[in-house]
């Protein structure tokens, strides 16, 4: 599976880049908030998952939902499964962090398997039993999407030095301490 990965990659970043297409980020919070975040992740990524079960939750409950900060989940796909399920999250292209969220909350019935087959199989039934209305097929093949996803990954390579998720930006600045509450809370009250 890497080397598909890998192969998807090195092809992507030797192929132009479909620049017509709009596709909204993913992102939370008021546009004139006076903190902006960014946030690379893998939907693949355990480490992710924690960070969207433990710590979001608190930061939107005392930052995002009272106007302080706008977050963005930007992609950052460690795996081809990732790169699909990024995919289903940006499927319906209207900004919103429900299915992101939703395929965070469910990793654990999706993220198993041992070929790609099994794994879109998993994730497929995920997406089914849920209340989101997605063609999956269509979401799973669509090319501008994937370069979409990919240049994400391009560009927090390139900007940011990038290499492991989830990799959290605050105020163009890569956030070097761990990603904990307290950490990050400490961080953002400096800046208001």
């Amino acid at each position: 599976m890497k080397k598909l990965f890998l192969s998807l990659f090195l092809i992507f970043i030797t192929s132009p880049i479909n620049s017509n297409a709009e596709i909204l980020p993913i992102s939370e919070g008021r546009s004139d908030a006076k903190i902006k975040m960014v946030v690379y992740e893998s939907l693949t990524c355990s480490h992710c998952a924690d960070f969207h079960k433990k710590v979001y939750p608190l930061l939107k409950e005392n930052f995002i939902d009272i106007g302080l900060v706008k977050i963005e989940f930007r992609n950052f796909p460690l795996d081809i499964m990732a790169l699909t399920a990024s995919k289903i999250a940006h499927c319906k292209n209207d900004g919103s962090s429900k299915i992101l969220h939703y395929l965070y909350e469910n990793q654990n019935k999706w993220v198993r398997g041992k070929t790609e087959e099994e794994l879109n199989e998993n994730l497929r039934d995920v997406i089914e039993n849920s209340s989101y209305s997605l063609n999956f097929d269509k979401c799973i093949n669509d090319k501008v999407l994937e370069d979409y996803i990919l240049e994400d990954r391009i560009n927090g390579m390139k900007s940011f030095k990038v290499q492991a998720t989830p990799t959290l930006i605050i105020m163009g600045e890569k956030f070097e301490k761990p990603l904990t509450y307290k950490n990050i809370k400490k961080y953002l009250e400096k800046l208001i």
